[in-house]
């Protein structure tokens, strides 16, 4: 067993002890394989937030560790946990998802959504329009609808997609009162 090893179980155990002044070097003498395996790991922007999150979570948990031999491999595991959290919320400004627009959708009253739908109708462009109001009004099914344009399935299928997706982003890109007006 190193040298280094014995003085780094040593401090680890007292630690665990209670003992502040070794829970302080015990960190700084983990900090530089943090930060080496966080740049792994990690954007590099995040990686000073995960390295100090990291030894955040060891110095409140250091007591609870079984093993002294085990301080490695969980201060990896750690700072690859915090490294995915800070990836995932650089992530969490993407649109609503379905369940959420759904909710805001429905909070409105149904006169207003009524309208709010007419004009989002009114908007599209006439050969989206045309494939909405077969669809969803006279309720033709895909074939029918390509049969009737003289389209395929594919391309009649694409153009209801997007023009929904036109409808969606409408209704839920401005309040309804200031199209409204009201």
């Amino acid at each position: 067993m190193s040298s280094r090893t014995s003085d780094r179980d040593h401090l680890i155990l007292a630690a665990q002890a209670g003992d502040a002044a070794a829970l302080s070097r015990l960190l700084a003498l983990c900090q530089a394989d943090a930060r080496r395996y966080a740049y792994r790991h990690c954007q590099a922007s995040d990686v000073d937030d995960a390295v100090q999150e990291s030894l955040l979570i060891i110095s409140r948990k250091v007591a609870g560790l079984k093993a002294a031999a085990a301080f490695s491999s969980w201060l990896f595991t750690v700072i690859k946990r915090e490294c995915r959290k800070l990836a995932r919320a650089m992530f969490r400004h993407e649109p609503l998802p379905d369940e959420a627009a759904e909710e805001l959708l429905l909070s409105r009253p149904n006169d207003a959504l009524r309208i709010d739908l007419a004009h989002a109708l009114e908007s599209l462009p006439a050969h989206y329009l045309e494939v909405v109001l077969l669809r969803d009004f006279e309720e033709l099914t895909i074939a029918e609808i390509a049969q009737r344009l003289n389209e395929s399935s594919g391309a009649v299928k694409s153009r209801l997609h997007r023009a929904r997706e036109l409808v969606r982003e409408y209704l839920l890109d401005t309040e309804p009162a200031a199209r409204t007006g009201a």
